[in-house]
């Protein structure tokens, strides 16, 4: 479609006030922009073409996509188009109130639904009239309810990942208006359930492309974790010899406890040939039988360990499983949405870190995890977010002065340079008076290194950015932790001392 009515509406004041009122589409309000600064996780652009008395905001994304957003923090795509979006507020002015509704529900249930909503709005002020002027003006056909639910739930489901709406200053984000779509598995299980079903086949060619592809294989043995049938063994061993060329993965011991919960005792040579791979690979699959161990031992050994690390229910899986799986095939959108909720959830309810056995204390390496995630897939901003909360909560000075040295080179790199300067002298503070003991060795080890290290690339950064005084300090800063450090940890940064030394020259 295009946004001919959105012409209209704009060369004709009439019809622009009857789409204010009542239809709650309000060009005017377009000017005073949305209750809080708002980005796309995309990065894409967004126009905003009118508002609603409640808060709400249209805006028109990169692909005329609209994309509504609440004043409650919640965000979904409603049309493809302006003029889609148009005719759904005009033909169904109750909209927000249908945004869980399918066409599964059936043609009665969705006309109760609008019926009540309509009959509602019919008490205060007449809308039969102004919807025919309307439709009439713009160019609109009459559609039955039904219909205009469905399109409203196919936009919806459009939203995530291309239209996830942030809040520009926290990074947090809005909650998903309508239905949630499917889980992260199931888009990420569907490769691999299409090579599971050609290798059942018998396909040759799939076995041989499948084999070799790391990223198919370790897909397909997720799929094969999930649907598992009698008759996959000699594919499950197939599967297993390739995954070996991983060293230890995940998916190599998933793939031998497949095949050790079949209880042949024929496999027990390969699992031990497995095993033997390398270093990493006998302690992933330590403990288990040897040859001329019984069918019950080595069943009894996969069992546990299906029971304690796998199982059957996808949902069951750390979400880690399925965003490491998704970017590994170029799901990076998916992936880092996933991720970007996953840290809101801790942001909203820090007791998800608790640790069970221990309910007073924290579990704060989900966070470096997603900080390390964040930015590998280039999202600094997240990885900001994530990374600043994980400093925040560690409790010996040893966890907060590494924790905030890497705040410091994230923040370095995202270009803010006081924040970095900030962190740097918490870490420098930390050192000073630590407030227990685990710092005792810091000149010895590479943590020093890794402090020193980062002081000069700072100075760098503030040198090129043409702040020669704070780089001085800085370079001062930097060459009394590169005197404190042992001989064996200041060697590997004694090229950089220079470079930087030279550099501060250069601009003073």
């Amino acid at each position: 479609m295009t946004d001919r009515a959105l012409w209209l509406l704009r060369q004709d004041r009439r019809l622009a006030e009857l789409a204010a009122f009542p239809f709650d589409f309000d060009l005017d309000r377009a000017a005073h922009g949305h209750v809080e600064e708002v980005r796309l996780a995309s990065g894409g652009p967004l126009e905003t073409v009118a508002g609603d008395d409640t808060g709400g905001t249209y805006f028109v994304c990169a692909d005329g996509s609209v994309l509504y957003a609440d004043s409650e923090g919640a965000a979904g795509i409603i049309g493809s188009s302006v003029d889609e979006t148009l005719e759904l507020v005009i033909g169904l002015p109750g909209w927000r109130d249908y945004t869980r509704l399918s066409p599964d529900d059936g043609e009665e249930k969705i006309l109760a639904c609008v019926a009540e909503t309509e009959d509602e709005i019919r008490e205060c002020y007449g809308i039969d009239e102004k919807r025919a002027e309307l439709r009439a003006a713009l160019g609109f056909p009459k559609r039955s309810p039904v219909e205009m639910v469905g399109r409203l739930r196919a936009a919806l489901l459009r939203t995530e990942p291309d239209f996830v709406l942030l809040n520009a200053d926290e990074g947090c984000a809005y909650d998903r208006i309508g239905p949630a779509g499917p889980p992260l598995w199931e888009p990420v299980l569907a490769a691999g359930r299409a090579d599971l079903a050609r290798l059942r086949e018998g396909d040759r060619t799939a076995w041989r492309e499948v084999a070799e592809d790391p990223v198919r294989r370790r897909i397909t043995l997720r799929a094969a974790q999930f649907d598992r049938a009698e008759g996959d063994l000699e594919l499950l061993r197939h599967l297993l010899r390739h995954e070996t060329r991983s060293s230890m993965t995940h998916e190599l011991r998933l793939a031998a406890v497949l095949v050790g919960l079949r209880g042949d005792t024929g496999d027990l040579p390969l699992l031990l040939e497995v095993r033997e791979t390398d270093f990493d690979t006998a302690c992933g699959l330590g403990g288990m039988p040897e040859p001329g161990a019984s069918a019950d031992e080595l069943q009894q050994w996969a069992r546990a360990l299906d029971e304690s690390t796998f199982g059957t229910d996808p949902s069951d899986e750390p979400v880690s499983t399925w965003t490491d799986l998704a970017r590994d095939q170029g799901m990076t959108d998916l992936a880092r949405i996933t991720l970007i909720r996953e840290l809101d959830n801790i942001f909203m309810d820090q007791s998800r870190l608790r640790r069970p056995e221990a309910p007073h204390s924290l579990d704060t390496a989900p966070l470096s995890g997603l900080a390390r995630d964040f930015e590998e897939l280039g999202d600094l901003p997240q990885a900001l977010r994530a990374q600043h909360l994980y400093a925040a909560l560690q409790e010996t000075a040893w966890d907060r002065a590494s924790a905030r040295c890497t705040l410091a080179r994230l923040e370095r790199e995202a270009g803010r340079l006081p924040q970095a300067a900030d962190s740097l002298a918490a870490v420098r503070a930390a050192l000073a008076t630590p407030g227990d003991d685990s710092l005792r060795c810091w000149q010895q080890v590479n943590l020093g290194r890794y402090i020193a290290e980062e002081h000069y690339r700072l100075t760098l950064a503030l040198a090129d950015a043409g702040r020669p005084e704070e780089a001085r300090a800085f370079l001062t800063a930097a060459d009394a932790i590169l005197g404190e450090l042992s001989e064996n940890a200041a060697n590997g940064i004694r090229e950089l001392a220079e470079r930087t030394a030279a550099r501060v020259r250069e601009v003073d």
